[in-house]
């Protein structure tokens, strides 16, 4: 979202990689919510070198940074924040440009928290105001009288109007409250996400304001069952930033990561488009075909065999990136090569999980 505008040196420190591994955390997040801290040949500390490099040019390498991304990004370092926020394109490759973009990002998503967020009461207190001051800015003979044009008309929990506030207010509120069930049901093995800890409430809050935001800047697709799954991944790991003030700019930074995220195939949560050529349905076939092409003993087992549906398998690979097919931190790490593929994840998905089954022996034993 670059503007042209030269880098303000009053603004906060471009992401940093620490030297420190995150302390640990009171409720329980660096345990995946699995009880495995991760082990340790999955953890890559031989790569931070290059990564150190890699980010640290002048200009970052997007070609350089996608490589070593597929070979897996190491836990510790604080390295996988940066990383993922390059790869989404919510980072420049410039690195002067870092702090600028993450002020005005930060600055645009509090101004949409501002706006969209506020309860219809308070947009009528504040329409009422305006209406006080301009009446008295036109009444200089102090009648106390306020005009009839001056009335603010379709304002109240009643209105059907369009323009209405309240109206709209209770149009979304059918969406708001699937996005809280979805919250509370999200990850709910993990204490970062559910529990009575401050922390975990305090992430759902953040969680649903997101999914809330991007809903009401998105009516065409809005909110759809599923998203809060997509979402997790990014604000665990930009939650656990050891870089305090990324960290706390955890929400802003995972909303626009998660727009960038969701704009490669935003038409499968799109339910008119369902039976186009760029709908869910087109998009399972191409995998199908993928699969029968590069591993036709498989495709035979499930669609031949067992006369499984792709749509029973696939669909959730598709729209959930595999968040539900794996642990969470196995699913972390095979985000890295997801987000790493430079024709985006919907072609990963395809390419490394069907036609090179061989590059991951984990993924593999799946197969069957």
């Amino acid at each position: 979202m670059a503007d042209g505008s030269s880098p303000n040196p009053n603004n906060p420190p471009p992401p940093q990689m620490s030297t420190q591994k995150h302390p640990a955390r009171s409720d329980g997040a660096d345990s995946y919510g699995d009880g495995d801290q991760g082990a340790a040949s999955s953890s890559r500390p031989h790569l931070v070198p290059e990564f150190t490099v890699a980010l640290g040019r002048k200009v970052v390498d997007l070609a350089e940074l996608r490589r070593l991304a597929c070979q897996g990004v190491p836990d510790a370092a604080g390295v996988r924040p940066v990383v993922w926020k390059l790869l989404l394109g919510y980072l420049p490759t410039d690195h002067a440009l870092w702090a600028y973009e993450l002020e005005k990002k930060r600055s645009q998503y509090s101004a949409f928290k501002d706006e969209l967020l506020v309860n219809p009461s308070e947009v009528t207190r504040r329409m009422e105001e305006m209406t006080i001051s301009k009446r008295n800015g036109h009444n200089s003979e102090g009648t106390g009288m306020l005009p009839r044009a001056e009335i603010v008309h379709d304002e109240h929990p009643l209105s059907l109007g369009k323009t209405s506030v309240w109206n709209q207010y209770f149009q979304e509120s059918e969406i708001i409250e699937q996005i809280d069930r979805d919250v509370k049901r999200t990850h709910p093995e993990m204490q970062f996400f559910n529990g009575d800890s401050s922390d975990a409430l305090f992430n759902q809050e953040s969680l649903k304001r997101i999914l809330t935001i991007f809903a009401k800047l998105n009516p065409g697709i809005r909110y759809v069952q599923g998203m809060n799954e997509v979402l997790a991944p990014l604000y665990y790991v930009f939650k656990n930033d050891p870089e305090e003030n990324n960290a706390e700019s955890a929400e802003a930074d995972a909303f626009f990561c998660f727009v960038e995220l969701l704009s490669g195939f935003r038409d499968n949560f799109c339910k008119q488009l369902d039976n186009s050529v760029v709908g869910i349905r087109s998009t399972i076939s191409k995998l199908s075909q993928l699969l029968k092409r590069h591993d036709e003993e498989l495709w035979r087992h499930l669609e031949v065999v067992t006369k499984v549906n792709p749509q029973f398998y696939a669909f959730r690979w598709i729209t959930l990136l595999l968040t539900q097919e794996f642990k969470f931190r196995d699913c972390i790490h095979i985000w890295d090569a997801l987000l790493g593929d430079p024709e985006g994840p919907q072609a990963a998905l395809g390419w490394r999980f069907h036609c090179k089954p061989q590059a991951s022996p984990e993924l593999s034993t799946h197969k069957h």
